[in-house]
């Protein structure tokens, strides 16, 4: 599928994927797709930074390509990898009288022993694909020093091998749940959104749009009773990932209404950390009695 020609165009692409962006994150994408600019989106957590990524690959016939972050990951989980393995079961099979030290050389690192990670697997395929650098702030310091040398020239250099160079960038979209502050150095490459908790009508859309069959009462009752409990004081608000999920389940269970009873036995789709369990069950009357 050809790119957008216009914001409100993409709107629409991505609303029919199933993804409701609003003005300023359709904007952001469009100006990324049209300019090579990677993108990071940033906010809370559950509020849909990763669904972004996915929808644009599906909605664009694009391959997804996701380097998911954590810490203590290195560049070779990034970037590439030699299948030593299969090297040593090349050596073995090599005969002193066949192949001079330098032919072997040249066999042992050579493209058919070399596993591509996401970044060179995204060089790679440029333009045909959405690179997806999921949670960027679980990496350290150096990962993220490093990801900005490959975002600046979008090239990978193996020294057995040669530079990969991309003919077209990939569309690039970070993500982070602000667990620590991002160097400026990485923020001034990309552009920048922050995806925060929507407004209840629009909350209600996108439940409607992600689960069809829900109705549109129950969406109602569901996400006003979820606003609730982002006012309480607890570990984990639930995100609008959680929200998708207390609908569906409730649905599938073939309620039509949300009260104290149904709340209860479904709350493991909405609330994620045991204390915040207490809180909830303690404040039940009082969250559902106003959905």
């Amino acid at each position: 599928m050809a790119n957008p020609a216009t914001v409100g165009e993409l709107t629409e692409t991505l609303r029919q994927g199933g993804y409701l962006a609003d003005r300023g994150l359709a904007t952001a994408l469009f100006v990324a797709l049209s300019l090579n600019r990677p993108v990071l989106l940033e906010g809370e957590v559950g509020v849909g930074k990763t669904e972004v990524a996915k929808v644009m690959a599906s909605v664009f016939g694009r391959k997804l390509i996701r380097l998911q972050c954590y810490e203590g990951i290195d560049t070779n989980q990034a970037l590439y990898e030699w299948d030593y393995a299969r090297q040593m079961l090349h050596i073995r099979a090599l005969s002193e009288h066949q192949l001079s030290d330098d032919q072997a050389v040249d066999k042992l690192f050579g493209p058919r022993f070399l596993l591509e990670r996401p970044l060179l697997e995204a060089v790679r395929a440029g333009e045909a694909a959405v690179l997806l650098i999921d949670e960027i702030d679980r990496a350290d310091d150096e990962f993220e020093a490093f990801l900005l040398e490959v975002l600046s020239d979008f090239q990978i250099s193996i020294p057995e091998i040669g530079t990969v160079r991309a003919q077209s960038p990939p569309l690039v979209v970070l993500t982070s749940n602000r667990t620590r502050e991002l160097h400026d150095a990485l923020k001034r490459r990309c552009l920048y959104h922050w995806i925060g908790y929507p407004a209840a009508e629009r909350e209600v859309e996108i439940v409607l749009i992600r689960e069809p069959g829900v109705s549109a009462a129950l969406a109602r009752k569901v996400v006003a009773a979820v606003h609730r409990l982002r006012e309480l004081d607890l570990a984990k608000p639930p995100g609008v990932a959680e929200t998708i999920d207390w609908a569906r389940t409730l649905d599938f269970l073939g309620e039509t209404d949300l009260h104290a009873g149904n709340a209860r036995d479904t709350l493991g789709a909405v609330v994620k950390d045991r204390d915040d369990l207490e809180v909830v069950r303690d404040n039940l009357e009082e969250i559902t009695s106003g959905a």
